[in-house]
């Protein structure tokens, strides 16, 4: 049984993650953690999330309570992802981080502290996303410079980073099979007299609208035929399963930085 510390526990993520662990026969919930003036601070996760009380009543400091799990999922902010893998790394406690929006700072940061602690780092658990991150490679590699690249991609209207996390990583790995460099040819907005579009340019644009769990498209275009790759998620279960399944095999792991590529399997 692994035994599990999740942070941002008031959060969409953090809830749905909990809640399914009730019924994941080989992990365990043992401590859960919110920033210091949320609301659900003192109060029993299972009252939280309208299940029977847990016994388990959701604390503000991370360091005070790492000791009682074997892995921490840490989905809260960049900033604050960071800081909880610092006291991760100080413990020895491996960590799941699903957080985006991170600075190429911060990422150097993780990097640097991954080497004394396995962390799984990825801007989409979802199975299904990361079985089309490895066919956006194929797919990129096959058509060439031929196709006009462009990347659509939908989210609710309280999704603080822009374009998402899952976006960025599907551009990036589209630039890297075609030998391009991303901020050299990324495109995130168009508007007036912008002249005729470049043939190595990659766009990405952003939608924020409702509830839109997540929806990403992306697009080859050539003259005469245009091919189409659509991942939607309809809740965000599929997510919080992949935390869940990041937290059981990372604990096996040795010191590094890994994404769901290597969780699944499918790293090349």
């Amino acid at each position: 049984m692994v035994k599990t510390i999740v942070t941002g526990a008031g959060g969409r993520m953090g809830g749905r993650i909990i809640s399914l662990m009730e019924a994941d026969e080989g992990i365990d919930l043992a401590a859960a953690v919110e920033r210091g003036d949320h609301p659900v601070v003192g109060r029993d996760v299972g009252e939280i999330l309208g299940l029977e009380k847990r016994g388990i009543v959701v604390e503000k400091d991370f360091n005070a309570c790492i000791s009682k799990g074997d892995v921490a999922i840490d989905f809260t902010s960049h900033s604050a992802s960071v800081q909880n893998l610092k006291i991760a790394a100080q413990h020895r406690r491996p960590m799941v981080i699903g957080s985006t929006g991170f600075s190429p700072e911060e990422l150097e940061e993780i990097r640097g502290l991954a080497q004394s602690v396995p962390c799984v780092l990825a801007p989409n658990m979802s199975v299904g996303v990361n079985v089309l991150f490895k066919i956006l490679k194929i797919v990129a590699e096959i058509l060439g410079d031929d196709y006009d690249v462009e990347i659509l991609e939908a989210h609710h209207h309280l999704k603080k980073d822009a374009p998402s996390g899952t976006a960025m990583k599907m551009a990036q790995i589209i630039a890297e099979a075609l030998g391009r460099d991303l901020d050299e040819v990324g495109v995130y907005e168009r508007k007036g007299l912008i002249g005729e579009r470049s043939r190595k340019e990659i766009g990405i644009q952003t939608l924020r609208a409702g509830d839109i769990v997540g929806e990403h498209t992306i697009l080859f275009g050539a003259v005469g035929e245009r091919l189409e790759l659509i991942h939607r998620a309809h809740s965000r279960d599929n997510f919080a399963k992949g935390a869940i399944r990041a937290a059981k095999w990372v604990v096996e792991q040795k010191p590094g930085l890994y994404d769901m590529q290597d969780v699944l399997g499918l790293r090349s």
